[in-house]
């Protein structure tokens, strides 16, 4: 299989490092697109493929095209993909906002998927939410899926537009765990502990919950009874929740963030 990734920041690498590990391509299969001359000898000093221009034949002969380019890049680098771009190639776009109908118009292309990796996908841990054009086989699906599976796991969704969710929800939420774990860390220093102290009680914590919500065979209801007991410390602090209606806030917040990433998407393809 040949690759080209479009866009050799952060994720871009992230991908182009998990295929290499997996076994997925060589790094003579592996193309990165890049024109910043500094980028590009960087790039090259990294020996994970061959660095190339937008505009180099080569990229014709990809069985997939990987555009993580930022958003407002598109449309300027759109001529230049679209005639070296193969009828055959599949496109996988990561970029925020950025719909399949609008990449269908600008590279007259037919094999499109849209992809939204959140930001654990950098150690193997992400999760991706991806949705296909109709053009897309089962069998080219299965295939765009193997490979974001090797940076973590997947789900695909019939309708793009639960993408939007995604963001909100998976894409955005690495964000609300780490806010939450930094309003613990505080208010341990409050009670006189040291942050490295308070800093592994709450990551540690925070890990071990995890573990019980992906292995106990009870809900997440049961789970917090479980810790709960009745006139008990926890419960002392589940009622300064509900008082501060901390999980409606909670929710509102992830809802504000799904009517944001509509609205972007909306700008996007104006």
């Amino acid at each position: 299989m040949k690759i080209t990734i479009v866009g050799c920041g952060n994720m871009g690498l992230v991908y182009a490092r998990a295929f290499l590990r997996y076994n997925i391509v060589t790094s003579g299969e592996l193309l990165l697109v890049e024109k910043n001359e500094k980028r590009k000898e960087e790039l090259k000093s990294l020996g994970l493929g061959s660095v190339v221009t937008a505009a180099d034949p080569l990229i014709a002969s990809s069985d997939m095209m990987i555009i993580a380019v930022k958003p407002q890049d598109i449309r300027e680098l759109a001529p230049q993909l679209k005639a070296v771009l193969g009828k055959e190639t599949i496109l996988l776009t990561i970029m925020a906002g950025i719909k399949i109908s609008l990449l269908e118009s600008l590279l007259n292309h037919k094999h499109i998927i849209r992809a939204m990796p959140n930001s654990p996908v950098e150690i193997g841990m992400g999760i991706t939410g991806f949705s296909a054009n109709k053009n897309m086989s089962m069998d080219q699906i299965r295939k765009v899926e193997n490979l974001l599976s090797t940076t973590g796991r997947t789900v695909f969704f019939e309708k793009e537009d639960m993408l939007d969710a995604v963001t909100a929800l998976s894409g955005s939420g690495p964000a609300y765990f780490f806010y939450l774990v930094k309003s613990m860390i505080e208010a341990g220093k409050e009670m006189g502990m040291e942050e490295p102290v308070a800093a592994m009680l709450v990551k540690q914590t925070m890990l071990g919950a995890f573990h019980l919500i992906n292995n106990a065979n009870k809900s997440l209801d049961e789970l917090i009874q479980t810790v709960a007991s009745k006139g008990g410390t926890t419960e002392a602090a589940f009622s300064v929740f509900h008082k501060k209606e901390v999980g409606e806030g909670l929710s509102e917040g992830i809802l504000a963030a799904r009517i944001r990433a509509v609205e972007l998407s909306a700008k996007a393809s104006v």
